[in-house]
């Protein structure tokens, strides 16, 4: 699942290519608004919160979409389609006057809403360390809301800091040292998100350092612990380990930790049984 970072790179990409041109032709092929011709709307700006995507047009409406797991947008130049096969899963199709055509592909959320009523579609979710209006004070108050929750499961939930997706929610992990079934009312929340939003921000506008964790680009070498398992560990050598899912997250994502570098403490081992 694409995560903040990957929003606000693909936004950046659009921007350049579609803001400030109009559209010749172009339709919904999906949502509850599916049917509805864009024809003569001006494309005005992109727009990221967390990994919602908003583009806002001259009409005073707003396309809220989600690639989720299998979302994308392509780009094709003048007199340039999409492949037939992808074709067929187009939602949203944007050809301006520029001759481009703005294709989103397979986009399971699409939505059409007036821009003033964005908040329907982004308000539920917490602070995004990549918008202007980031509050680390905030996001770390959601976060304690829950004190129990394990830290990873409380990274991945939207409502409390909008972005982290299951890649961020292991990486942070390692390098605070903490294992991911750490209840979150334990950890420095502060330090945690001071760590996250840093690193959200290298990955989104640093060329050549998306989602890079470690600082190495070599194959193999750009996360610590995600997809890393059975792999030794690039800090001390112990082999990363994985659990099946996140402890409370619906989604059942998996969880990669250095045992060594993030160790349970002593009493916890005592209160929480481990999962088999």
């Amino acid at each position: 699942m694409p995560e903040g970072d990957s929003v606000h790179r693909l936004a950046e990409r659009l921007r350049g290519s579609l803001d400030g041109h109009a559209v010749v032709s172009g339709e919904l092929r999906s949502g509850g608004a599916a049917g509805t011709r864009l024809d003569g709307w001006r494309v005005l700006e992109h727009d990221t919160h967390g990994k919602h995507l908003l583009t806002r047009f001259d009409s005073g409406y707003t396309l809220h979409t989600h690639m989720k797991m299998q979302g994308s947008w392509s780009i094709t130049g003048e007199g340039k389609r999409v492949p037939r096969a992808v074709a067929a899963t187009t939602r949203v199709r944007l050809r301006l006057d520029s001759g481009r055509t703005a294709w989103g592909i397979d986009l399971p959320v699409v939505e059409l809403l007036a821009t003033r009523d964005e908040a329907a579609a982004t308000g539920h979710l917490g602070p995004d360390p990549l918008r202007a209006d980031w509050d680390a004070d905030e996001a770390a108050r959601r976060l304690l809301a829950r004190p129990e929750r394990p830290v990873a499961a409380s990274l991945l939930d939207q409502r409390s800091v909008a972005g982290f997706g299951n890649l961020w929610a292991n990486e942070l992990c390692f390098l605070r040292g903490v294992d991911p079934l750490t209840p979150i009312g334990v950890v420095d929340v502060p330090a945690l998100l001071a760590v996250g939003a840093r690193a959200l921000r290298v990955s989104a506008t640093v060329e050549g350092m998306y989602q890079t964790t470690t600082g190495s680009t070599r194959r193999g070498e750009r996360h610590w612990v995600a997809g890393r398992a059975g792999r030794p560990c690039l800090r001390c050598g112990t082999a990363i380990r994985v659990r099946a899912e996140v402890a409370g997250d619906p989604g059942r994502r998996r969880t990669w930790w250095c045992p060594s570098c993030q160790p349970l403490r002593d009493w916890f081992h005592a209160a929480v049984p481990l999962p088999a």
